[in-house]
């Protein structure tokens, strides 16, 4: 089983696509998981329409006939709908989730974006209790697709704005004890998460593990990032996405 996140697809990352496209075509897992920011944004199903998308949407589609594919929302992609699932025939994938490998491992492994874990980034935190709200949904893809998408973009230059400004070292990180209360809740002593883009597998005080997955830039970022995280019965191990067939 394989685990990518924060790939944050935009037509900016040609690269990025690409190399998704490349590794979905090629990976030998028997399932592919993605938890959260597929896309840079997401401002409604009926983005399926647009090119960009349109395009995303037929590898997701062409990548699930080959093996099964679940995707996760993110903070980016929090609007994906039924109607994204039904065109790219992905699995809805709920967050958090356990999952159970009965083959590979004895007890589940939990799977999270990771955003709500944050919980010291509380203007985060405000702002994602604002828009999970059905309403707030319900107004805002009322707007037309225009609408939506200039919305999208200034909130993304906000994001961009807010990250600069924090401390790089404490910004957006999985808050141990509310991630060890989810792990007793589902009996599980692994976590895999994305989101905060700092990739590593640490032990824990308490006896569980963490698995950070990372975020992908073939693009802009200097080195260029990609990672997939593999779960078989020998444990996890982190790949590059060209050499995961």
């Amino acid at each position: 089983m394989d685990f990518i996140s924060d790939l944050h697809l935009s037509p900016e990352l040609p690269r990025t696509l690409a190399a998704l496209e490349a590794y979905l075509a090629s990976t030998c897992a028997d399932a592919v998981f993605i938890l959260g920011d597929l896309f840079e944004a997401w401002v409604g199903d009926d983005s399926i329409t647009l090119p960009f998308e349109r395009r995303c949407g037929d590898m997701l589609a062409a990548a699930g006939r080959r093996h099964p594919l679940y995707v996760m929302r993110g903070n980016r992609d929090f609007l994906f709908g039924a109607a994204f699932f039904e065109a790219t025939g992905a699995v809805d994938l709920p967050d958090p989730v356990a999952l159970h490998a009965p083959g590979i491992a004895p007890a589940p492994v939990l799977l999270s974006h990771g955003d709500a874990l944050c919980i010291d980034d509380t203007a985060y935190q405000q702002f994602r209790a604002q828009v999970r709200q059905p309403a707030w949904q319900a107004a805002f893809l009322a707007k037309s697709l225009a609408e939506r998408q200039a919305i999208g973009a200034q909130m993304r230059a906000a994001s961009r704005e807010h990250q600069q400004r924090a401390e790089p070292v404490t910004y957006a990180d999985a808050d141990p004890t509310l991630a060890r209360q989810w792990l007793m809740a589902a009996d599980a002593r692994v976590l895999v998460h994305g989101h905060t883009h700092r990739p590593q597998s640490e032990r824990r005080d308490g006896g569980w593990q963490r698995h950070v997955l990372s975020d992908w830039d073939l693009d802009h970022a200097t080195p260029p990032r990609a990672e997939v995280l593999r779960w078989t019965a020998q444990g996890f191990t982190r790949l590059d996405p060209a050499q995961a067939g």
